[in-house]
């Protein structure tokens, strides 16, 4: 067994995370992520309303007794998202981990600590990871440019971005961006951290509450599978390779595209047409590199115990052999 500060913090068998994902991280996925050992987070916004948040969390209580999490992302958006609402339905709920992303989660966290409430805030920056720990938050989740979703503008890999982090911080940090099996996690354990977050290879398992197209073109694809868009905007984000991602790049090649040349294209409605029914040009969807990586559809089950296993082998086994 691999124990990291992680897996005590937080009460875990496996040193691995399934963060938030937008339209994905319902209770059914999560659950399984718990019962198997690591730890996923229901994400907010896509419950619905705060009172369906509440009962989002109930489900994957009925469902599960490990520990899980919910997400609260704090990012622009076109309709405002009752944030305050969230957190108190999250408290509410009796929660007692928090993964925050996007914007500063300091107005959050007095109320998360009376609750005692444990905050992992996801960075794309070392100096934003600085900051985080310095208003409190109790781990740190760390997103190299390999990740899907938004990896910041200082496009570092998670190489260099994961030990110059721990280089920093004295909490514990997650490596996020990049990591689909027991060598990256043998890799993060390596370059200080104590943890690996996976979101691209929890979407390509059994459990998850999307279409198996999704499913299936995230194991047919490779590494290159990927567009980064938004990047004239300053607001990246990388999501799968499909014909409205390359024309949303190809209107920004062209030169002073603003977000209300694209946003027709990118609407959230239009994305959910390829998860929920698998129409793959429908419209955008996140993934990143690790698809070059994902050749299954395991279970949850099947795939925390297969990267943990193999992660002991690397660790007993090819690493002690290369310094007998």
């Amino acid at each position: 067994m691999i124990r990291t500060r992680f897996t005590e913090m937080f009460g875990v068998t496996a040193p691995i995370t399934c963060g938030g994902m937008t339209r994905v991280g319902k209770a059914e996925l999560i659950a399984a992520v718990a019962n198997a050992g690591a730890l996923g987070f229901i994400t907010a916004h896509s419950a619905g309303r705060p009172e369906d948040l509440a009962k989002e969390v109930q489900k994957c209580r009925d469902m599960t007794d490990k520990p899980f999490g919910v997400n609260l992302t704090i990012l622009p958006s076109i309709t405002p998202l009752p944030y305050d609402e969230y957190r108190e339905a999250i408290i509410e709920s009796g929660i007692k981990v928090v993964e925050t992303a996007g914007n500063n989660p300091q107005p959050h966290l007095p109320r998360f600590k009376e609750a005692g409430i444990k905050v992992i805030h996801k960075c794309t920056s070392v100096r934003h990871a600085v900051k985080a720990q310095g208003i409190g938050v109790d781990c740190v989740s760390i997103d190299g440019l390999e990740c899907a979703g938004h990896p910041g503008e200082d496009d570092v890999g998670g190489l260099i971005l994961f030990p110059a982090t721990a280089d920093k911080l004295t909490i514990p940090i997650i490596a996020s961006g990049g990591m689909a099996d027991a060598r990256g996690l043998v890799a993060a354990l390596a370059l200080g951290c104590e943890g690996i977050n996976m979101g691209t290879r929890f979407m390509a398992t059994k459990e998850a509450p999307i279409h198996e197209h999704v499913k299936e073109a995230i194991v047919a694809n490779d590494e290159r599978g990927t567009n980064l868009i938004f990047r004239t905007m300053h607001n990246t984000a990388r999501v799968a390779k499909n014909a409205i991602s390359d024309e949303v790049v190809a209107i920004e090649k062209r030169g002073n595209a603003t977000f209300a040349d694209v946003k027709d294209l990118v609407a959230g409605t239009r994305g959910a047409g390829v998860l929920d029914r698998g129409e793959m040009d429908a419209g955008i969807w996140s993934a990143g590199q690790t698809q070059g990586l994902i050749h299954d559809i395991p279970s949850c089950k099947e795939l925390v115990a297969r990267i943990m296993r193999e992660a002991e082998a690397i660790i007993r086994g090819r690493l002690d052999k290369a310094v007998a």
